[in-house]
């Protein structure tokens, strides 16, 4: 995938996470997911976009690995979300699959640079 398809992909998530936590129930708990949900999957995309800027291939690996992370901890809230059952899975099973195909698809280019770079 070219780089500006993956930026939009990234920026996707976070801007569909935000219209999902817009559509949350009024309570400690979903409020409290919210704000880390999105936090995480916002950096994704803003993390992407260093990645996009770095200065050398181990610069690119390490911050491919934060995008990995918030990818990663996106879909931990996701998870989160669905298994208090303060959302049904199938409100969020669209975002999960896209979370997942973006953690997939960063771990792959990571391996893809370490071995360009041994």
């Amino acid at each position: 995938m070219d780089e500006k398809t993956f930026k939009e992909r990234t920026k996707r998530l976070g801007i569909s996470v935000i219209g999902l936590v817009a559509k949350l129930p009024r309570s400690v708990a979903a409020e409290t997911i919210g704000r880390q949900i999105v936090r995480s999957s916002t950096s994704v995309g803003a993390n992407y976009r260093a990645v996009c800027r770095a200065k050398s291939t181990a610069d690119m690996i390490n911050k491919l690995k934060v995008v990995e992370e918030e990818a990663d901890e996106t879909a931990y809230w996701l998870e989160v979300l669905t298994e208090s059952k303060i959302l049904d899975q199938t409100q969020v099973a669209t975002l999960a699959k896209e979370t997942d195909e973006i953690i997939a698809m960063t771990v792959a280019s990571i391996k893809t640079l370490r071995g360009r770079k041994s």
